[in-house]
């Protein structure tokens, strides 16, 4: 049934921090609201590695003018979470948390949104889903089984183990030398022919020194061919390698979430990287009334958008909203 709340001003679906941004612009700008989060509040940040520190500093992450006070250089995963709490405290937001949206249908001058929980009605919808939820899959032999994982939460259960990492950005490299820290064999398996430039930079001269003593192996240039339950095989430059292994953690990346754009009806360009089709000065879509915030708007280009370049969003959104009025 729709839910007895009045026609809401915006709907924001995502409660990242670029999500809890837009809702603070509505609240600044009387617009009334409701953000809608199928998880926890941040989902995306609670699901990242245990010990993840960020790469930007704690100002770049702050939101609605709250400080973010951190204890170090950089700030950590449980430090972000703290922050965006008290964020979402100070200012009251307005939050429908483990509801998840299953539906966006236009229905006159509205939208009407079906959730997991219930049915809202709004005049604007802001897209802030972020891309954390679906896997870049390998599409290899083998990639099915209960010892490869696209998700990393901390190194204990990799203790004594034969672990392969996929990957050269900041995510595989974070997660061999946190395995490896903590008893690992670790083996990683690169595409490119060097760890990438735009790994941290406290972080790069590490790696690449636990390699070159030979702490870590390393296969430049090479993929994953196919993974079997003791061992895998590497396709390199001289051929196919064939190393026992007991886990593959998979950093390959993930995607935004297409099929819930396409259900929509907002368009993606022909570029490689598929960009949702927006608005770079309002962020609005090719459908009337529905906007994009954050990482979602760089498709298949993950990297383009982050916390500290995507919080603007929020005001350009709102402030065209209330242009349109």
């Amino acid at each position: 049934m729709i839910n007895d709340t009045p026609l809401l001003d915006v709907l924001i679906i995502g409660a990242g921090p670029i999500g809890l941004a837009c809702g603070i612009s509505c609240t600044e700008k009387s617009l009334s609201y409701l953000i809608v989060e199928k998880g926890p509040l941040v989902h995306s940040l609670y699901n990242y590695p245990l010990n993840m520190t960020f790469f930007s500093t704690a100002d770049k992450l702050e939101i609605g003018n709250v400080p973010f006070v951190s204890h170090n250089p950089k700030p950590t995963r449980s430090e972000a979470l703290e922050y965006y709490r008290r964020v979402s405290m100070h200012w009251k937001l307005n939050l429908a948390l483990y509801e998840a949206v299953e539906s966006v249908r236009p229905s006159s001058n509205t939208f009407t949104v079906k959730t997991s929980k219930s049915i809202y009605q709004a005049k604007h919808i802001i897209i802030a889903t972020g891309f954390y939820d679906i896997p870049k899959l390998m599409d290899i032999p083998g990639e099915h089984l209960p010892k490869v994982h696209h998700y990393y939460r901390e190194p204990h259960i990799y203790f004594g183990q034969k672990i392969v990492v996929v990957g050269a950005a900041n995510s595989a490299v974070d997660v061999a030398m946190e395995t490896w820290r903590k008893g690992a064999e670790v083996t990683m398996v690169i595409r490119d022919e060097q760890i990438r430039e735009s790994v941290k930079y406290w972080i790069r001269p590490d790696i690449e020194n636990r390699i070159q003593e030979g702490s870590i192996k390393a296969y430049f240039n090479a993929s994953v061919a196919a993974i079997r339950d003791a061992e895998i095989d590497i396709s390199t430059s001289d051929g196919i390698v064939t190393i026992p292994n007991d886990f593959v953690l998979a950093m390959t990346g993930y995607l935004p979430d297409f099929d819930f754009l396409d259900s929509i009806g907002i368009a993606r360009g022909t570029d490689p990287f598929q960009t949702p089709v927006h608005d770079p000065e309002t962020m609005m879509t090719n459908v009337e009334g529905v906007y994009l915030a954050g990482v979602i708007c760089g498709g298949l280009k993950t990297n383009k958008w982050f916390i500290e370049n995507s919080r603007q969003h929020a005001d350009m959104i709102t402030s065209h909203m209330l242009q349109k009025a």
